[in-house]
């Protein structure tokens, strides 16, 4: 096993295909805090992430196993995409819907135009889920640029307020910023995630 830790990515799938069941389980051992991670921070639920990380794993071992995984060294942004995929797979279909009757109301709900939502629905929930694919980018952005962008846009300080509570200069906190959108900007197109 002690082995099995050092090889790359692509050689350990190749040693699971022939039937290795331990090089699959160290590809596992070392993506699965990037992936479970990504999911929980998306959902907020410890069962459902376990539920999706395992769907992902399970939908990398099926593909994997139809030879659909080409051998080019990018492992992890491939099992990433999976994750993605199983979360708005998981949007797609488990989001309950509330149904309403207007039977059982005294107002009529269906014609009333004040109760009509200034937005069309489908935007709003594209709306929302963009924003929780963002949230989960950010997420996965390196401590120093995560904590930059998280003060920036979340709690509206200045740079120089962000500059003073993290004791580093001006230059060094609007360096931050540029790599962390840099790095969004990357991982958006990594992830197939429209950003503005």
């Amino acid at each position: 096993m002690e082995n099995l830790n050092k090889l790359s990515d692509d050689k350990l799938l190749s040693l699971y295909v022939n039937g290795n069941n331990d090089a699959f389980d160290v590809i596992i051992r070392r993506y699965e805090s990037k992936v479970f991670s990504y999911i929980a921070y998306s959902v907020k639920n410890q069962e459902l992430a376990e539920d999706i990380f395992q769907d992902t794993f399970v939908k990398a071992i099926y593909a994997i196993q139809q030879g659909k995984y080409a051998e080019n060294g990018k492992f992890s942004s491939w099992i990433m995409r999976i994750a993605h995929n199983a979360l708005l797979d998981y949007y797609r279909t488990n989001k309950g819907v509330n149904i309403i009757s207007n039977d059982e109301s005294e107002v009529d709900l269906f014609n009333d135009p004040s109760l009509a939502a200034k937005e069309n629905v489908e935007h709003e929930m594209i709306d929302r889920q963009t924003l929780r694919e963002l949230r989960a980018l950010v997420a996965m952005l390196p401590d120093n640029q995560r904590e930059v962008v998280l003060m920036r846009y979340y709690r509206d300080l200045s740079f120089k307020e962000i500059a003073d509570l993290t004791n580093v200069s001006i230059n060094t906190a609007l360096g931050r910023m540029r790599y962390a959108l840099i790095n969004l900007r990357r991982l958006a197109r990594e992830y197939d995630v429209e950003i503005a």
